[in-house]
């Protein structure tokens, strides 16, 4: 039987590949990144699938959002709306802005969802939401980028690569929390929206960053959804969140 291996490394910045890491687990401290990999027999992974909610999540969002094809509506719809139909005329380069803007998609989405499941906690049906412990906080956060890595098929680069802009996200939304609410003629304060707007068109910016605001609202409506769902069929299968 192939035994499990994870991987929980504190790596600033440093390059796939430069380093040997010891076949145990490695604990981190501090605010440094954590990359979670998680080898086993498929078998395992098909039984636990289906109870193990942070496991489960990452690919029920990624299926979601190919699903709902949010990022290439919201890229068509910003090409007529403003005429800018220079954006679409090299198949090759309209192919990797949409790659590019399909990432931070999944970042929002991420952040969003890891917030829905770990800050409005129901350990059963009849208790009130409640933020999640913080032991069980950690480690639903571990197996949801641990199965996001596999998810996606990432080598250790990418998946480092991703959590870091994934934490970037988490605090620059935290940031910007307590500042006053947006009206409705304003672009959104979020970090997708700047991203997206400077990938999508950095030449109209504004009109760019309101777009991306209406894709974000998309966005955070389909991973609170698909998050719930997930849950709920989690908590019912198996109570509680064990590491």
């Amino acid at each position: 039987m192939i035994g499990e291996i994870g991987l929980c490394a504190a790596l600033p910045n440093r390059a796939a590949g430069q380093a040997q890491y010891p076949q145990d687990t490695l604990r981190h401290s501090g605010e440094t990144w954590c990359l979670c990999y998680y080898y086993g027999r498929m078998d395992r992974t098909k039984n636990n699938g289906a109870a193990d909610a942070p496991a489960e999540l990452p690919g029920r969002l990624a299926e979601a959002l190919l699903r709902e094809r949010i990022v290439p509506r919201f890229v068509d719809s910003y090409v007529v709306e403003h005429g800018r139909f220079g954006l679409q005329v090299h198949a090759a380069l309209y192919k990797d802005l949409l790659t590019l803007l399909q990432r931070e998609a999944l970042i929002t989405m991420s952040a969003h969802a890891l917030e829905v499941a770990t800050g409005d906690w129901q350990p059963n049906d009849k208790s009130r939401p409640r933020p999640m412990p913080k032991k069980d906080a950690s480690n639903f956060r571990r197996k949801f980028l641990a199965g996001l890595t596999r998810a996606q098929k990432w080598d250790m680069g990418e998946a480092l690569d991703f959590q870091r802009d994934l934490q970037l996200y988490e605090d620059l939304i935290a940031r910007s929390a307590n500042t006053r609410r947006r009206k409705a003629f304003e672009a959104a304060n979020h970090p997708f929206v700047d991203r997206c707007a400077f990938l999508l068109d950095s030449s109209f910016m504004e009109k760019a960053r309101m777009a991306a605001s209406r894709a974000l609202g998309e966005l955070e409506n389909l991973s609170a959804t698909v998050t719930v769902n997930v849950m709920q069929r989690g908590e019912s299968a198996r109570p509680g969140i064990r590491s």
